[in-house]
Order: C-alpha cells, then structure tokens, then sequence
C-alpha cells in the first residue's frame, strides 16, 4: 500500500467514526434566558452546538422553556423563522408559556397560513402539516416528538421528507422509544444522523420470525447508546447530569390495581378465559365495562373533595359515565377543537372536580399537578400513552402523593403483564441512555482502536491480532501461493465494535471500500498465476430494514471488487445447502411450504454458498502438482459440490465471547481442505486475512502448508493459537516407527 493509499484508508476510517459532526453555533449561559435552571442552560446549549438534536427529558423537566430558547436563538442567529409542531392540547400552553419567559408565539391555523412568513416562533398541530412549506421555516422543533415512533407511519415519513432540508432542528419527549429500541432510529433519522436502514445494520441483529423483532447486538449496547448520546440527552432529573435535584424531587406514587371478578359465563369451563389477542381484549373491554366503571364510580365518590381524571377506551365508557358522574365533564374525539382545548385547560385551572377522557387526546404536554388521582377505567395496550397519562400529574413540581388506580377484569391479566414487560425495557432503556450521557459529558467516549501487540509464530504458521488491512502490508509481494477465507457479509453481520471491523458498516458502500483496500494488497502479495478463494454467498434482502423481501448479489458484488484490481475471474464453485434445514433455522418466508400455497410467486430455492476463485494474471515459477485420482477430480471438478459436511468445523462456541451474536460460523473444513489441496503444492504458504478462530490456517498446517492469518477479535484470535497449537502437536507427533 503505497504513502497515499494508507492515507486514505486512514481517513477512510476516520469518516466511520460515530461521534457526530457538530453544525450549529456556540452560545454562552449570559446569552441564555436567565430562567433557565443550569441544568437547562446546558442541554440548550448541547442542541445549539450539534444543531439537529433530541432532548429525551422526563415529564416536568421543562422542555417548553429549552426548546423556546432554543428556537429564539436560532431565529437570531439565522433571520429566519422557526416553526414548533405539537400535540393541539399543548399549543395554547405553550404561547402562555411564552408569554411567561418573554418569548412571542405565534399560532398558525387551519386557514390563516401566510406565505410570506417573518422571522419568530410559529407554532401549529401535527394535523395541520398540510398547510405548512417546510422551506419557509429555518428551524423546525417536534413537541412530543414520539410521533416519529412508527417507522410505517404516514406521519412520520411526511416529517422526515418536509424537513429533510431543515438546516436546525430539535425534537422533544420523554419516551423517544415507548415499544421498543429500534424506534429510536426515526428519531436519527429525522435529524439526519443516520438512517433507519444504517442504524439497523450497525447496531441490530434479526433473530427470525417477525420482522419487528430488533434487538441491539450483544456487544453493540455500550456503543450505541454512546452513538446515541452524541446527538441526544436523556435524563429522568437534573443529578443525571451532574445538577442539583432541588425543587426536582417527585412524591410518592401510590398505583392500586383493581381486579374486577367477572360473572361466571357458559363457556363450559370452570373459569372464564383470559383474553389473549387485541380483538378478545377490546371485546371484553365492552363487555365489562359497566362492572367497572361501577368501581370507578365508587372511588370518585368516596373522595367527594378531588380531583379526578378518568382514563377511558370508548365513548360508551363516557356515556355510562357521565350518568354515574354528573358533575363530570367528557372530552370527545368528536367534540371541537376549540371545545377540547377550553376543557382540557380549565381542568388544569380547577373549573371542574372530574375529567373524563381518552388516553389519545388528552395524554401529551398537559400540566396537571392540581389533579393527584388518576382512574384507567380501561387499561391501554401501549405503554407510551399509560405512562405519558400518568406524568400528566405525576411530574415535578407535584406536592401530593399521587393515586392510580387501575380497573381491570379477571380476563384482562394479560394485558397487564405486557405492560409491565415494556415498562421494564423502557427503565432499561433510560438507564443506558442517561449513563452514556454521562460518559459524553465528561468526554469518556474512546473509540477504540486496534494495536498489534499479540502475535503467534511457529514453523508451522504465523497468526497476527490485528487489523487485516493493517497487517497485510507487512507481507512481501509475490510470497503467497494461496489466499482462502470467508470474509465478513457486508453489514449483515457485526463482530466487533471495532472501527476496523469490515463487518461493522453502515450499508454495502462502507463495507466496499473497507475490502477494496484489502484486495489490492492481495494482488500485490499473491504470486503470479495463483489463485484467491472467496467463500461467500447471496445475501437476503430483509423488509424490516429495506421494506421489501429480495435477494442482494453479494457474490457479484465481490466478484467486481477483484476484477477492478486486476483479478482474473477463474471459476465459480457451487456448494449445496439443505434447503429444509435453512427453512428450519432462518423461518425464511420464500421457503416455507404454507409459502407456496398462498403465493408461489414469493416462494425461491435456498440459497446456495459460493467459492469464489480469482487468478492473478501472469506466469509463475511454481505450478501446482494435484496428485489425485480421475474419480476425485471428476468430483472436485463438478460445479456444485454435492457432498460438503457442514457439521465439520472448528468448534466456535470456544472463541464466542458472551456478548457475541449466535452467527459465527466457520468455514467447513471439507471446503477449506479440497481447495489447498486443489490449488497448492505442500509447503506453499496460505494466507487468509480473516483467521477467525483458525480453520484455513489449521487446515493448512495438516496438509503441509504453511499459514498466515489476522484476526481483529481477541477472543477469536486465543481459540485459533490453540487450534493452530493443537494440529501442530496432532500433525507432527512422532510416531512408535520413526
């Protein structure tokens, strides 16, 4: 690799680091609203400095005040106006809240929307995006921006493409993931960091089964919330990040659940049954709702001097409601726009005792701490809306124990079980996130860079820990007769977190010019007229992450990665795999028989595995004398080789590190020994840039070779010293005759 080479492949590696480029503008705290607490000065000034930032902050914290100063400053810094979208509820609270702190709001209407436009605060609903040129405004800020969380959203597609040009922007909630991890990827998405495609690649591996079941890889969880952080700050209260907690701690919260035993039915069993799907669930919700909202009753009536907000599922819960609670007042989702609002913000300033509404329209922005009981007359699917309810009143500056009650039946037990399992994962969540706050904000973030300092040599082998493309250089040109590996799929797999992991990529364009570099030293090292295997195959297009179910032409991508060094394309072995073992393992939708009864056309064969094999060009002093039989050479010569043991390979368990993925599969050793066999001569040298734990060297070293190899993995590396160690001894152990 020549000077230039290496610079670019250090620049190269420089450009997949995962701290972000900040593209917005310093401020200092003298130029901040002095009503900002410090610990809202600083995440102001974080979402200035980086430009497209998320403010990830627990109910009460504040966001209005920081995302108003932060969209003044904007305005001043740019002459442009900035326009802030938000839940209908909250608008009016927030133009008081502007107001209050010296900003000037303006609200925008259904009809009222000015082209020319002059610079300031504007501030509209979600629903009335239609009437809204993104270009006009230089900022733009998501109040409740949650409502990214669908990545099949229409709502959410609308925003990312209207404000794709946005130079600033700034999204704002409490629960940026309420279902799971992944929903964090359209908050990325929406501020432009990374895609939602990049980010599952990178950071997420698919098990099988739903294409819904995400989950962050093994080893990947530190780096991703430190990703995350460099773009985001997540806090529950002020001490998360090193602030004083005064005037910012909560009082008790008091959660009674309620179990209403239902009427025996004639069901023919001895109890009645638990309902299972959303459809049994919402059918039994209406079929118990009187039995319930009885109980509701009771409890509002046994405190006849308090508050009260009911959360109910369907207007009939309403109706039978109101005739139980006359003093109650019901906010509808037919009811006006300017009804809703009136209602909902009088609540908030004591005009009535009893709020009765649904979790949809009255769950976001609205400050409740005048109301400390809250009734789930019927208890919602989605975690984000129960806890967005609850935080309603249960946020700081809250001075009562705040009482929920939670009405449910005997049948709805599940429901309640799934809650809970989402709300674990979301403290987990928060948890991580708000530790890799921390490490941000104290610049603790080290990416991690491989140093060569273990190495392993014998007169057998020579096994480096290393980056490939690093150590490669060290090899002389024209010294190898051999090159044989399996190299990492693309970003389909992540082995490490290691910028230097080929497999650690964002997309196939990254991973290419990571392996670029590494075939052209390659050709520079093989000797002439020698070959390079490649074992490889297609690589399935998941819809999870690019909406559709295909096919990606890996091998083909590869096979043009070796021609544009100068590579001859030699030969193409097909390796036969079971398809009804790939069917059992990868629950692949194209190769399921129910598949071909429903809709042949998206049925497929499986997926074969490939030997790729290159030559360089020219003539060599070394040909390769194959002592084998015409009955193998008829077989080895055959374009698909029928009869490879899949079962017969190192043992990976040994090298997998217990953050590692399931997915490390080594090479077969039939596959390996048939090609060093085919395309050698003993005491050639073997090199594969990709060791793993071993088994291309290993083989090697059986079969009288000599073998090189690099492994960027420390564990990986441990278990092929062993194996290399362990043939070494096997191969050449004296026997009782020599």
């Amino acid at each position: 690799m020549t000077d230039e080479q290496q610079k670019e492949y250090q620049e190269f590696l420089e450009k997949k680091k995962l701290q972000r480029v900040e593209s917005g503008f310093v401020v200092t705290d003298e130029e901040l609203n002095p009503a900002l607490f410090p610990f809202q000065r600083y995440c102001v000034k974080r979402a200035l400095a980086v430009g497209k930032f998320a403010l990830f902050e627990d109910c009460g914290l504040g966001k209005t005040i920081q995302q108003l100063e932060w969209a003044q400053k904007v305005c001043e810094r740019i002459d442009k106006p900035v326009l802030i979208l938000a839940p209908l509820a909250v608008i009016s609270q927030t133009v008081k809240e502007g107001e209050k702190f010296g900003y000037v709001v303006k609200e925008i209407g259904d009809m009222d929307y000015q082209q020319d436009i002059e610079t300031g605060i504007y501030i509209t609903n979600y629903d009335n995006m239609e009437h809204i040129e993104a270009y006009h405004f230089g900022g733009v800020v998501l109040d409740e921006s949650s409502i990214l969380k669908n990545f099949q959203g229409k709502t959410r597609t609308a925003l990312i493409d209207e404000f794709r040009n946005t130079p600033y922007k700034l999204a704002c909630t409490a629960t940026p993931s309420p279902n799971d991890t992944t929903e964090i990827c359209n908050h990325s998405e929406f501020l432009d960091v990374m895609s939602r495609t990049e980010m599952l690649a990178m950071y997420f591996v698919h098990d099988g089964g739903s294409t819904s079941e995400w989950r962050l890889k093994g080893h990947a969880k530190q780096m991703f919330w430190d990703f995350v952080s460099t773009w985001a700050v997540m806090l529950n209260k002020p001490s998360d990040i090193g602030y004083d907690d005064d005037g910012y701690n909560l009082p008790p919260l008091n959660v009674v659940q309620e179990i209403v035993e239902t009427p025996k039915r004639d069901n023919g069993m001895l109890f009645n049954t638990t309902a299972v799907s959303a459809t049994e669930y919402h059918k039994e919700l209406r079929e118990t709702y009187q039995i319930r909202l009885d109980r509701v009753a009771e409890i509002v009536n046994a405190r006849p001097d308090e508050n009260f907000i009911i959360w109910i599922g369907h207007d009939d819960e309403g109706k039978y409601l109101r005739k139980l609670l006359p003093d109650a007042i019901e906010v509808k989702g037919s009811d006006s726009k300017q009804f809703k609002k009136d209602m909902l913000l009088g609540f908030g300033r004591g005009e009535f005792r009893v709020l009765i509404t649904k979790l949809k329209i009255a769950q976001f922005g609205l400050n409740y701490q005048n109301c400390h009981n809250q009734i789930y007359a019927s208890l919602d699917f989605s975690f984000e809306a129960t806890y967005q309810g609850i935080r309603r009143s249960y946020r700081f500056g809250q001075t009562e124990q705040v009482n929920i009650y939670l009405i449910t039946t005997d049948t709805m037990q599940n429901v309640k079980d799934a809650f809970d399992k989402k709300q674990a994962a979301f403290r987990e969540m928060q948890a991580a996130m708000t530790l890799a706050t921390n490490r941000n904000i104290k610049n603790q973030i080290q990416m991690q860079r491989m140093e060569v300092k273990n190495e392993y040599k014998s007169d057998y082998c020579h096994i480096k820990l290393g980056d490939c493309v690093q150590l490669i250089q060290e090899v002389p040109d024209e010294s190898v007769g051999f090159s044989i590996f399996s190299p990492p799929f693309a970003e389909l797999y992540t082995y490490s977190d290691k910028l230097e992991d080929m497999g650690n990529s964002k997309d196939y364009n990254e991973f290419f010019k990571a392996f670029k570099f590494l075939v052209g030293e390659l050709y520079r090292i093989m000797w002439s007229g020698r070959c390079v295997a490649v074992h490889c195959m297609d690589l399935p297009i998941q819809k999870g992450k690019e909406g559709f179910i295909g096919l990606r032409d890996f091998s083909g991508m590869i096979l043009q990665a070796f021609e544009d060094v100068g590579f001859i394309y030699h030969s193409r072995v097909t390796i036969w795999k079971n398809p009804v073992t790939e069917m059992q393992r990868t629950k692949a939708l194209g190769l399921l028989h129910k598949q071909v009864k429903k809709d042949a056309a998206m049925s497929r064969v499986g997926i074969p595995d490939y030997l790729m094999v290159f030559r360089k060009e020219g003539e060599h002093d070394h040909p390769v004398h194959c002592d084998i039989s015409v009955d193998t050479w008829q077989k080895w010569a055959s374009p698909v080789w029928m009869d490879i043991d899949y079962g017969n390979t190192l043992n990976a368990a040994a090298g997998r590190d217990s953050n590692d993925e399931k997915h490390i599969c080594p090479l077969q050793l039939d596959t390996i020994e048939r090609a060093i066999r085919l395309w050698t001569n003993e005491g050639d040298t073997v090199l594969t840039p990709f060791l793993g734990i071993g088994s291309e060297v290993y083989t090697a070293i059986k079969t009288g070779r000599y073998g090189i190899g690099f492994e960027l993995k420390e564990s990986y590396f441990n278990e092929a010293i062993r194996n290399c160690r362990n043939i070494e001894v096997e191969s050449h152990q004296p026997t009782l005759f020599e």
